[in-house]
């Protein structure tokens, strides 16, 4: 072994003391781990806080965007639902038995409006829309109306006159005239009514001809002897209509297409 000459003891420990000296102020300007990185990243603890603040930030973007869906599917049934509800179909629930035996009382209907209501939206003396009806009503359909004096009401009966004709019912029998035949002929009634039901006005009494317009229609409930019907208030004006019987949806196991 080879000792330096020039390098005793004291030496050594002024060395040892220097070089801890130097590392004591390396550490000292050594970055503090905990919040900063070599490579600039963030540390642990501000990752943390990084992450809380991203998931709040999506916390709130799942809510906005929940409550834009359903705005929109909102907005998408109005625009189908309404149009739907105002031109096309309409549902009603029987009221009574002045359609029996063919409409019973609870029975669910649903009305088909196009062509035969007419729809008015807006004020009633400047509406910004009105639909006119256009469609015929056919002998023997099942209509729904508003009740003549309550327009809140509504009434179903089955079209027995049509425009420009004449109605007479007498010895139970309804007797229909019109440029065809001029001299009326009697209905046949049995496709919707039982064979030994008649027609009277009141007891046994025949009811005077009724004239119609070219706006009006004759109505009459299936159930003769217990229906408030033309032959109480006078022929139906087309602007009353609702629609025509389109479908009976309930119950299920008498469910019919018209």
């Amino acid at each position: 072994m080879v000792k330096n000459p020039f390098f005793n003891k004291s030496d050594e420990d002024v060395a040892k003391r220097i070089q801890a000296e130097r590392s004591g102020k390396k550490k000292k300007n050594e970055p503090n781990s905990s919040f900063l990185n070599v490579d600039g990243s963030v540390s642990s603890e501000n990752k943390s806080q990084t992450t809380k603040a991203n998931s709040d930030n999506e916390g709130e973007a799942t809510v906005k965007n929940f409550i834009v869906e359903i705005v929109k599917i909102f907005a998408l049934a109005l625009i189908i639902i309404v149009p739907i509800r105002l031109f096309i179909f309409q549902p009603f629930f029987v009221q009574g038995n002045s359609m029996l035996p063919n409409f019973e009382n609870a029975q669910y209907l649903i009305v088909n409006e196009a062509g035969y209501k007419r729809t008015v939206i807006g004020p009633s003396e400047k509406p910004f829309f009105v639909t006119e009806p256009w469609k015929e009503i056919e002998r023997g359909t099942a209509v729904v109306f508003r009740a003549p004096g309550n327009s809140k009401e509504f009434y179903i009966k089955r079209v027995i006159g049509l425009p420009g004709e004449s109605v007479t019912i007498e010895d139970g029998k309804v007797k229909v005239s019109n440029e065809d035949q001029p001299e009326g002929s009697y209905m046949d009634e049995s496709v919707y009514l039982p064979p030994e039901r008649r027609t009277f006005c009141g007891g046994n009494e025949s009811c005077p001809t009724v004239t119609l317009e070219n706006d009006e229609y004759y109505v009459l409930g299936d159930n003769r002897g217990a229906s408030n019907d033309s032959r109480s208030w006078g022929p139906l004006h087309k602007d009353k209509v609702i629609g025509t019987v389109a479908v009976r949806a309930w119950p299920v196991t008498k469910i019919q297409l018209y």
